[in-house]
This record gives structure tokens, C-alpha cells and sequence, in this order.
């Protein structure tokens, strides 16, 4: 099984401004070479047949994604509507700013398949396309986010996946949303 980085994947995780909200200590390079060399801890099920999940011990100083919002943090909250692309819509969004989230126990690269992949307009020449990363505590996966659901629901064309939407799982996940945000350094 071969798996390399999309070019979204890329860019998200490996930004050019080195963020802190990113994957800390490691090159893209390097972290393709780990995921297609080490064994996975676990392999779970994405949300739909074409997505798994690798778990992998954290190898970085990469920090939890997800913070629970507390009375002393939420002021802390900021939101703006933003594109993950020039091709994409802007979303509402939110994020903490001036926190200092634990440092993950879990790395879980969420894994395209190549047909999946190609049906979205970003072929690759390996079996499976790294498209994100889950920055964990536990060796679980967290809910993704709402809006994402509702984009992959809207189809390919708006920056989705066409994977329709799941009522159960989209209350699962505003329940987990509702009291987690993601950070940014």
C-alpha cells in the first residue's frame, strides 16, 4: 500500500508560515516516508468507504487540534468567514487565539483512496492520498467539524466529497463542537 500527501493536504499541514497549529517537527517528506514505512497502530473507518484512518504515536511536538471551551477560555474565541480555497466558498469559522494546547498524544492522517481522489479532481499516483490530519489525545477519531459535513453533502463541485449528509452523525458532531474549537498559534 503506497499513500502520499495531496497538494490540499500539503498546504494545510505543512504551510509556508510554520504555524504552530500545524505539524511541528517534521517535513512533509518525512512524514510521507513515516506514514508509508511504520505500521499503523490501528486503522479505522472514515465516514464513508473510500476514508480511513491511520493512528500513529505521535513522532513531534505537534499540539492537540481540539480544546474544550471553559469559562476561562471563551473569550479567547474568534470567528471570520474564510475559503480553504480560491475555488471554495467562504464558511463561517472559529478558532481560539492565546492558548497553549497539550501536546497530542496521536497523529491520524486521514487517507483518500486514489478513485475517490481522481472523482475530486486531484488524481495521485499512489494507492491512498493523505486529504488532513487529526491531532488527538486519545487514539480515536474526533467528529469533524459541521460545515465540513455540509460541504462534502453540496458535492465535488463546491469542495466536498458528495458523501450525502448523515443527520445522526452531524448531531454528534455539533454536540462535540458545541464545546471543543480548534486553535491557532
Amino acid at each position: 500500500m503506497s499513500i502520499v500527501l495531496t497538494r490540499f493536504a500539503r498546504t494545510r499541514l505543512f504551510p509556508r508560515d510554520q504555524r504552530p497549529s500545524a505539524i511541528q517537527d517534521c517535513s512533509a517528506e518525512a512524514f510521507e516516508r513515516r506514514l508509508n514505512s511504520e505500521t499503523p497502530l490501528h486503522v479505522l473507518d472514515g465516514y464513508a468507504p473510500f476514508c480511513k484512518l491511520h493512528v500513529h504515536r505521535n513522532w513531534t511536538s505537534t499540539r492537540c487540534t481540539a480544546t474544550p471551551i471553559t469559562e476561562a477560555n471563551r473569550h479567547l474565541l474568534r470567528s471570520a468567514y474564510e475559503a480553504r480555497s480560491t475555488d471554495e466558498l467562504p464558511v463561517l469559522v472559529r478558532w481560539f487565539e492565546g492558548i497553549d494546547p497539550p501536546v497530542a498524544n496521536y497523529l491520524l492522517p486521514i487517507l483518500y483512496t486514489r478513485e475517490q481522489l481522481a472523482k475530486e479532481g486531484a488524481p495521485i499516483d499512489a494507492d491512498w492520498g493523505v486529504v488532513g490530519c487529526l491531532y488527538t489525545a486519545e487514539p480515536e477519531e474526533i467528529p469533524m467539524v459541521p460545515i465540513t459535513m455540509l460541504r462534502n453533502a453540496l458535492g465535488v463541485e463546491e469542495g466536498g466529497s458528495g458523501v450525502p449528509l448523515d443527520r445522526a452523525a452531524y448531531r454528534r458532531a455539533v454536540a462535540f463542537w458545541e464545546r471543543h474549537a480548534n486553535w491557532r498559534g
